[in-house]
């Protein structure tokens, strides 16, 4: 109660600020920032208590914790979590998305775009929670973003509309296929090496009635518990943040569209690293290049990855215009409110360009100038890529009170119904340990996984690997969830976004 209290009055009193300065023109954009924030707070809390699950199951069926100690301490872990989040992984899934939606996120498309997603993820979560199924919140924005993405294209096919960045698409689904088989096979190790290595027979048996383990094995429980509920906030409390970002671009731009507290020291670091990019770029321009539309020009190569002869020039143009405005106003607060959007619009279009560029050899970019590149674009996301601290404490509070609700049907799944056998204390750490660590690296790579299938793939890992046996109803169903999940909430999302976009 103390953490919610502070927490609504730490928001009340950032979002006062930070609208204080605003125009008030029309309440509209007001009761749809506030419409679009209840539903992606929505979606962080249905997240909290069907993931979380997943993280108290081990210590709640091992007698470690009681049901309520575990669900609270899991929701404060998962608080902390997010606060202490960097927002890398936010802003991997955001950029999943079509350039076009991104860039008009405050036209109709793009309030039918974050509407789609964040419905659907939310009624397939509940669903898969109602017949208490481990599916993965991951696997279900993931498959929201794809089914929005292809709809979008679809619904243009005759404009050159970009649809999905399929190289971040397939990156983030190798990460996703990748991470639950490493948790059953490292899962599976961690338990024979343990029996290998540590003698302690208390370990490798299951709890006796409501008894607890001694105090080693608890505190070992409890430690892993704690972890994956950690890493659980950290990494799935970035995918709501990512969202809100956008409809807080989309609907108060001149109070989000720039990150408004960078300081005057980074602002002319900035302004020398735009110096350099132009320069660089300057040797890369053909003479007698036409002059190009440059928003136009790299908005289209951006789209479609395909570099024509005026791209360079149209990027060189970009940066210096965004470098113009940056060094006639000295700060990013100082932009005009009506230039903001365009301002963060052209920063994000030529960091994308850049990115896209420095993964082509054409242009032939010497490594030292595609480090000074890399750099500048680091100073372009610094001013739009930014999770104000308030959404960290919103989604973090709505991450933890989620957690303390409606964590049974998916922990008796856990717990009970993938082995023949009760879980042993040896099974429930080696499977968080490895959800944990398995997390941490996702974080460090800026990669959504899913802590609902890693950890019961380790489960799972550790019945086969101490030949307690499976229940292959049980594994069949959250294999199931597994593949039909990303399909499921993409078709879902694609038509929630056709229906929104038709009558917006």
């Amino acid at each position: 109660m103390l953490a919610l209290i502070s927490g609504i009055g730490y928001i009340g009193v950032h979002v006062a600020r930070d609208l204080d300065h605003v125009v008030v023109t029309s309440i509209w954009p007001y009761l749809l920032l506030g419409l679009a924030l209840v539903i992606a707070l929505g979606f962080e809390f249905v997240n909290g208590f069907h993931d979380t699950a997943n993280a108290v199951a081990t210590v709640i069926y091992t007698n470690s914790l009681t049901p309520t100690i575990a669900v609270v301490w899991s929701g404060m872990c998962n608080l902390a979590g997010v606060l202490l989040s960097s927002g890398t992984v936010a802003f991997a899934v955001i950029t999943l998305l079509p350039v076009e939606l991104i860039l008009k996120v405050s036209s109709g498309a793009g309030f039918a775009m974050v509407f789609a997603l964040l419905i659907a993820a939310i009624l397939w979560n509940l669903g898969t929670w109602w017949f208490g199924l481990p599916a993965s919140s991951s696997h279900t924005m993931v498959g929201s973003i794809i089914g929005v993405g292809l709809a979008s294209q679809l619904m243009n096919v005759h404009s050159g509309t970009s649809g999905l960045d399929w190289a971040q698409v397939i990156k983030v689904l190798k990460a996703l296929l990748i991470s639950p088989l490493l948790g059953f096979a490292l899962a599976g190790a961690l338990i024979v090496l343990s029996k290998r290595l540590i003698k302690i027979p208390a370990l490798y048996q299951a709890p006796k009635g409501k008894e607890p383990p001694p105090w080693p094995i608890r505190a070992l429980m409890v430690l892993t518990c704690t972890g994956v509920s950690f890493f659980h906030g950290s990494n799935d409390g970035q995918k709501g943040m990512g969202l809100i970002m956008l409809i807080l671009i989309g609907t108060v731009p001149t109070a989000y569209a720039l990150n408004q507290t960078v300081s005057p020291a980074e602002v002319q670091a900035f302004i020398a690293s735009s110096t350099q990019a132009e320069n660089i770029l300057d040797r890369q321009i053909a003479p007698g290049t036409p002059d190009p539309d440059p928003r136009l020009e790299v908005t289209q190569f951006v789209s479609t990855r395909r570099l024509q002869p005026g791209t360079i020039l149209a990027v060189r143009q970009l940066v210096d215009a965004v470098d113009r405005e940056v060094t006639t106003y000295k700060s990013f607060q100082s932009v005009p409110a009506e230039d903001r959007s365009n301002v963060r619009n052209d920063m994000y279009l030529a960091s994308e360009a850049l990115r896209l560029m420095e993964k082509a050899d054409n242009p032939a970019f010497t490594p030292a100038e595609r480090a000074t590149l890399k750099d500048y674009r680091g100073q372009l996301d610094k001013g739009t890529r930014f999770i104000p601290t308030w959404v960290k404490v919103a989604v973090a509070l709505a991450l933890g009170l989620g957690t303390m609700v409606g964590w049974k049907r998916v922990v008796v799944t856990v717990g009970e119904k993938i082995g023949k056998e009760h879980l042993t204390y040896a099974q429930g750490a080696s499977a968080g340990l490895v959800t944990m660590a398995t997390i941490f690296a996702a974080d460090t790579w800026g990669l959504p996984v899913s802590t609902t299938h890693i950890l019961s793939s380790g489960v799972a890992g550790t019945m086969a690997a101490n030949g307690s046996g499976l229940r292959w109803s049980t594994v069949r169903n959250i294999a199931a969830g597994w593949v039909f999940t990303l399909p499921a909430a993409a078709l879902l999302s694609g038509t929630l976004y056709f229906l929104f976009h038709t009558f917006a």
